[in-house]
């Protein structure tokens, strides 16, 4: 069981632009001709923070065109915020708020022998990684620049914090990055392949 960061991102960095748009992203490709379908086969459980599930609220009709459903997963849900937001029905969504360390041990047994997804922002997966629990970043990145916007991962990491594993082209406008999360003591992050 891994817990991973798979998100997209500009060549610069960002998530999303400054108002939480994603519409760069749309243009560069579709989920179906990506790894997604193959990785959300593996995840048992989610993470996301407010401005994600936000937009998504926001955006259900776009959702529901990339993706069929305007809310797409089966998996349970953790949304973190500290404000109150509504619900969607039949989705197993768990609002909290705080410390990532007892979310994840939730999540953990709620996805079996599965994956848990931190789905985004930037700052809830930098949290994960704050807390020794993030395994991998699997980066989409996208051939647009957006000057400013969302990071990607408002943390600044030593050279030695990333192993590439693996990177693929798709298409011709993005590419995926596959990187294992070197922990302190753990031979160079070997032992999460």
């Amino acid at each position: 069981m891994k817990t991973q960061y798979f998100t997209a991102t500009s060549l610069d960095g960002f998530l999303a632009t400054e108002d939480d748009s994603l519409d760069w992203l749309f243009t560069l490709g579709s989920l179906e001709e990506s790894s997604y379908p193959a990785f959300i086969a593996q995840v048992g459980a989610l993470a996301m923070g407010s401005s994600t599930y936000e937009w998504m609220l926001r955006n259900a009709d776009a959702v529901r065109a990339e993706t069929g459903s305007a809310w797409p997963y089966t998996q349970p849900a953790w949304v973190f915020s500290s404000r109150r937001l509504p619900g969607i029905d039949g989705a197993d969504i768990r609002f909290v708020q705080g410390d990532v360390r007892p979310v994840h041990a939730a999540m953990r047994l709620a996805a079996g022998t599965k994956n848990l997804w931190v789905v985004g922002g930037g700052d809830l997966a930098g949290q994960f990684y704050d807390a020794g629990l993030l395994d991998e970043l699997i980066l989409q990145v996208g051939s647009i620049t957006l000057g400013r916007g969302k990071p990607l991962f408002p943390r600044r990491l030593p050279s030695t914090a990333l192993r590439l594993l693996d990177a693929q082209p798709l298409g011709t406008g993005m590419v995926e990055l596959r990187y294992a999360v070197n922990r302190t003591g753990d031979a160079a992050g070997l032992d999460r392949e």
